[in-house]
């Protein structure tokens, strides 16, 4: 017998989140229940568990025996922690809704603008609802100034269109997923690809929330790794950069050996000036290793590609039954 396709899918990747899930799932129950009501809708929810070392992947087997039949529950588990990103993907690989949310089980995406976005992706012609926080309250000082700082770079050297403030909190039609999904390079970004692959999308502001349980998995090293990923993921600047960088100090390096030939000519041969000469070494020695780092994380990133290795792999779950 053929299932009835699910009105929305709701994918949430979740790392430790033991404590927060069963209060997320809860609000979004309730605010399903409501849509149910209002719009006789059906409800898919698939969570991902990205290796977890606590006891998510045990609530989500109980949630799932839980909830009523028209909040159906899928579950996976990764055999190790793979990412958000391969969690996201392998979340939209198994929604089977035609609009599909993505979601954090942190309630940093409050479930109750689900709602105001069903509405608005249903009465405008968009394909795409994403929301985008209007503060950083909470943050601290520092990586808000990053993070702002990131933004205007990327979309200064990218074509890739990502808001400042975007989370990955969207309501998209299948359309939109089916584009993603075509997608399946390693190294993935998903604010770059929700920008690359276009689509008309309607921005949806709200202030900031903080987590309601356990500890954020991001700290401001792994945030920066992540920014990294992202530029050179969708950016070839640069490269650039380091080809400009280097046409330069060849430059400047010519007219350097022209003045000291001239000079030793003129004056003689001086043993004095070795600071300014190291300095000047050091100097461009510093440059060649950045410029070489630049190269070498495009090579490790196409490197990685190449091995065609899968984005994840699952232990156990339910996406079968």
């Amino acid at each position: 017998m053929e299932h009835k396709r699910p009105d929305i899918s709701i994918v949430v990747p979740c790392y430790n989140e033991e404590e927060s899930l069963p209060l997320f799932l809860r609000e979004l129950e309730r605010v399903a229940e409501q849509m149910r009501q209002t719009d006789d809708l059906t409800f898919e929810v698939v969570l991902i568990d990205d290796g977890s070392t606590d006891g998510t992947l045990a609530t989500m087997k109980r949630e799932a025996q839980r909830l009523p039949a028209h909040f159906t529950v899928r579950w996976a588990s990764f055999s190790r922690n793979f990412g958000k990103e391969a969690a996201l993907y392998a979340g939209l690989s198994h929604a089977t809704g035609e609009l599909v949310a993505t979601m954090d089980a942190d309630m940093q995406d409050p479930p109750s603008l689900l709602p105001e976005m069903y509405r608005i992706i249903t009465t405008e012609d968009v394909d795409n609802v994403a929301t985008r926080r209007t503060t950083r309250e909470g943050e601290p000082p520092i990586r808000s100034l990053f993070a702002r700082m990131f933004y205007k770079l990327i979309n200064k050297i990218s074509k890739a269109d990502i808001v400042d403030g975007a989370r990955d909190f969207r309501l998209m039609k299948r359309p939109m997923v089916d584009a993603i999904l075509s997608m399946r390079e390693y190294n993935r970004f998903s604010k770059g690809i929700y920008g690359w692959v276009g689509f008309k999308t309607r921005w949806l502001p709200y202030v900031n929330v903080n987590r309601v349980a356990g500890e954020t998995k991001w700290s401001f090293f792994s945030l920066l790794l992540y920014s990294i990923d992202g530029i050179v993921a969708f950016s070839t600047v640069p490269l650039s950069i380091a080809s400009v960088a280097g046409t330069l100090l060849c430059i400047v390096a010519f007219f350097a050996l022209i003045f000291i030939i001239v000079r030793a000519l003129l004056f003689g041969d001086p043993v004095d000036g070795w600071p300014s000469l190291a300095s000047i070494i050091i100097f461009i020695g510093g440059i060649q290793l950045l410029c070489l780092g630049i190269m070498g994380q495009y090579l490790a990133k196409t490197y990685l590609e190449t091995k065609h290795r899968p984005l994840y792999i699952v232990r156990e779950s339910n996406l079968d039954e």
